[in-house]
């Protein structure tokens, strides 16, 4: 009774903090040290550096909880107090794909260190039926993944950190080349549908059962196709500059991305310049910052993508935009959506479309921004990102 009572004076200190804390109880005669010690190799459990209190000292031991210090020590039993371990996805080692192949990381490393930022994020490669997927991971391992997917013409190197980062500091965050994309081997599928069966085939290499999604532009709308026809795989989703499948105009973007190519072209500038921002002093002052973030990486950076895989992606959303739409009214997963109020290539109004069929979605539309909004305010954003994806 008296280590139940102090474990829910722990747990209440640890509410009010905003934390939730787990329990280990070790047998004091040591049975139990190897079995823990496997389990922190493993980095199931991460113990905390502190002070030991005897169970007679409860009292001191809760005050030092606001500083991540409390433990106790109770009869014949240790109890220590350890951080929380989000539940871990099943993993299988290795994964198989449809044809029963053998996938494996070709160049992780057991117990490195947590690296939280994107710059600096190691690159892997993982091989599911045939196709080499070419990806990057980061923040904290364990617990569900937030998975990222990219949007037109993107590789790995086309991520803002500054959206990533933060997400990082409490997730782990994986990134990725669908096929035929950048550094990923194969051929770029021509229709969205297959680029979400790509995706599919990815994540189940790596062994995740369960997902949160972060998506961009097309991105968004393989993020899309991948939740109609996994529904448990995902569990939420954010879904910014994009729009649902058979969205008015989507299927314009086509010539809209031909322009400002041509544009950018013509001024020696990123595309990305015209395509995601206003052409106005704020809308280009963003548009700079955005593009030499980009540039914070400066080693073992991604491969371009190549013109035809480029005209590949744009059938696929050409196709996209044009077929009927998918019912998204079946969705239940929470779902986050995002844009600015003056999006070129995915219309701002479809952005408020997806959110009027996605039940209980949230909307965010940043004012005086395109396409790009939220790289644009990512200080806003970032927070209300990573607020979403914690709950």
């Amino acid at each position: 009774m008296a280590v139940a009572g102090l474990s829910n004076k722990i747990r209440k200190q640890a509410k009010k903090r905003g934390e939730m804390y787990g329990f280990l109880f070790v047998h004091a005669s040591g049975d139990q040290l190897r079995q823990i010690t496997a389990l922190v190799d493993q980095g199931v459990v991460r113990p905390v550096a502190g002070k030991m209190s005897g169970f007679g000292q409860a009292p001191q031991a809760m005050q030092s909880l606001p500083h991540g210090d409390a433990r106790g020590k109770a009869s014949h039993h240790r109890r220590l107090l350890i951080p929380p371990r989000p539940r871990r996805a099943a993993r299988t080692a290795p994964a198989q794909n449809k044809q029963g192949e053998a996938t494996m990381s070709t160049n992780a490393t057991p117990n490195e260190p947590v690296i939280t930022s994107y710059a600096n994020a190691p690159a892997r490669t993982i091989t599911a039926g045939g196709v080499t997927y070419a990806y990057r991971e980061l923040g904290p391992k364990g617990g569900i993944p937030v998975v990222f997917f990219v949007h037109l013409a993107a590789t790995l190197d086309n991520w803002d950190p500054r959206i990533i980062d933060p997400i990082a500091k409490g997730r782990h965050v994986i990134a990725f080349d669908n096929r035929g994309v950048g550094a990923s081997t194969g051929q770029v599928p021509d229709s969205v549908e297959a680029m979400a069966d790509d995706a599919y085939a990815f994540i189940s290499a790596l062994g995740f059962d369960k997902i949160d999604i972060f998506s961009f532009s097309l991105g968004g709308f393989v993020a899309q196709a991948l939740v109609v026809k996994h529904p448990e795989l995902v569990r939420k989703l954010v879904l910014t500059g994009t729009g649902p499948k058979g969205g008015k105009d989507i299927d314009k973007v086509v010539a809209t991305t031909y322009w400002d190519t041509l544009r950018a072209t013509l001024t020696r500038s990123d595309p990305k310049e015209f395509l995601f921002f206003n052409r106005d002093p704020v809308g280009k002052a963003a548009a700079r910052a955005f593009v030499n973030r980009l540039k914070e990486r400066t080693v073992d950076r991604d491969a371009k993508i190549k013109v035809k895989a480029f005209q590949t992606q744009l059938r696929a959303i050409t196709k996209w935009g044009r077929s009927t739409p998918d019912d998204l009214s079946k969705l239940t997963h929470p779902t986050l959506i995002a844009n600015g109020d003056n999006d070129r290539m995915v219309p701002s109004n479809l952005s408020e479309d997806l959110h009027r069929r996605i039940k209980d979605s949230e909307l965010i539309i940043y004012p005086g921004s395109g396409h790009g909004g939220i790289f644009q305010y990512y200080e806003e954003f970032a927070p209300v990102a990573v607020e979403f994806l914690a709950r």
